[in-house]
């Protein structure tokens, strides 16, 4: 059974860091490219974050470059999104998401939500 399942989701004041974890299973994470996607109400869901399966190479949306940091772990099945200087434009619920070699297979999880506010 596969599950991306993500944590560290909460409520933190604008300037304030949180540290997004995702735990995957039931599928090769080694060969996946891995995500984090946000989602605002009203607005399209967007990707904020990506890493290479070897985690090796990284990119970011212009919105977050210099703020956030993703980072993979194949040993532990683990990808995590570090975010500093938050800022309340940051709220969105935030997704995990994993693409197979050649997209052969994608999976997301079940989100959790980031609130930036004092």
């Amino acid at each position: 059974q596969v599950q991306l399942v993500e944590s560290g989701g909460g409520l933190v004041q604008p300037g304030g860091s949180l540290r997004l974890s995702c735990t995957a299973s039931g599928f090769s994470f080694s060969t996946s490219a891995m995500s984090w996607y946000r989602q605002a109400p009203g607005k399209e869901r967007e990707l904020v974050a990506a890493v290479s399966s070897a985690g090796g190479v990284t990119n970011y949306a212009d919105s977050v470059k210099d703020r956030f940091t993703i980072s993979k772990d194949n040993a532990k099945n683990t990808v995590a999104l570090r975010m500093n200087r938050l800022k309340p434009e940051d709220t969105s619920v935030y997704y995990c998401h994993a693409r197979g070699p050649g997209g052969s297979w994608i999976y997301w999880g079940q989100g959790t939500q980031v609130t930036v506010s004092s």
